[in-house]
Formats: C-alpha cells, structure tokens, sequence
C-alpha cells in the first residue's frame, strides 16, 4: 500500500487550511486501504455478519460526498448514484456486477466537484436538508468523522484480506 500519497495535517494552520487538509487525509486513507487488491478483494465481505465491503464503502462515500456537497451546500440535484428509495443501502449492495473501476472514477469524480464547490464557499456559508440549516464548516467536520468511522472500517476489511494494518 504505497502508491497513494498522504500529505501530513497541518497542526498550526488557519481553521479552513485545517478543515480542508483533514478530509484530504482521510479520502487518500480510504484510497490506501484499497489499493493493490483485485476486484474480488474489494467486494469481499470479510467480517461477517456485516456486509461491508471496500468496494460499498468506496460507493457509499461517492454517495456521502455528492449528498453533502452538491446537494446540500451546492443545492444541486444530486440524484442518488447507487442508493434507491427501494433499496436505501444500494451502494453495499449487488457488488458481484458492480464495476469496481467506474465506482472509484465516481468516488474521485465527486470529490473533485466537492472540493470546486466549497472553493467557492465561505466556511460560514450554508445549505439545508430535511428542514435543516449546515454550515460549510458542519459538513466538513461530519465529512473528516464519516471517513474517520469508516476507515476504521476499511482497517479491519483490509486486515481479513491480506493482513495489511496501519493508519
């Protein structure tokens, strides 16, 4: 797991410097967590009786990032991506036909419209859902805790894969 480059936090930078560099961490985390497996690896569920894989997890943060950032602060249409009102945990699900290469293309696709969202953006800036106002500065933080918990995640998958551990 060497190909993906973390950059080290800062621990003295201004608020938004912080924020931003944090959740870059944490996606470059995920991505580590995946990288070097095959297809079959990635769709795994590897701790059962949960049916969390790699790949879902990757789907569901596409899915995480579109929701908060185009949706809610953008007040874009961000249509669901994997998810449907049938099926609200699409994006764990069907895996054995998901195209793992178009899932991480997403993944990156929505990080990279998530961050020219928020460049645009005042930390203070806000955006609704269900009724409910979220500052830039909420979802970043609920985004660095959505990848944290799921990393965690990610940790033990890749654990029963192959035995790799690490931060």
């Amino acid at each position: 797991m060497t190909g993906i480059q973390r950059t080290d936090t800062p621990t003295t930078a201004d608020e938004r410097t912080t924020l931003e560099a944090m959740l870059d961490y944490h996606r470059a985390t995920l991505a580590m967590k995946c990288e070097g497996l095959s297809d079959e690896q990635l769709r795994a569920p590897t701790v059962p009786p949960s049916e969390l894989t790699l790949l879902g997890l990757v789907r569901h943060m596409a899915e995480v990032e579109s929701g908060w950032f185009r949706g809610v602060l953008g007040a874009q249409d961000a249509k669901p991506i994997y998810y449907s009102e049938e099926d609200r945990d699409g994006e764990f699900h069907d895996l054995d036909t998901a195209d793992t290469m178009e899932a991480f293309a997403t993944w990156r696709e929505q990080i990279d419209r998530a961050k020219e969202i928020a460049a645009a953006r005042s930390l203070d800036d806000t955006g609704t859902r269900r009724g409910r106002t979220y500052s830039l500065r909420w979802i970043y933080t609920h985004m660095i805790e959505e990848y944290a918990r799921h990393n965690g995640h990610a940790d033990l998958i890749r654990e029963r894969i192959d035995g790799a551990t690490g931060e």
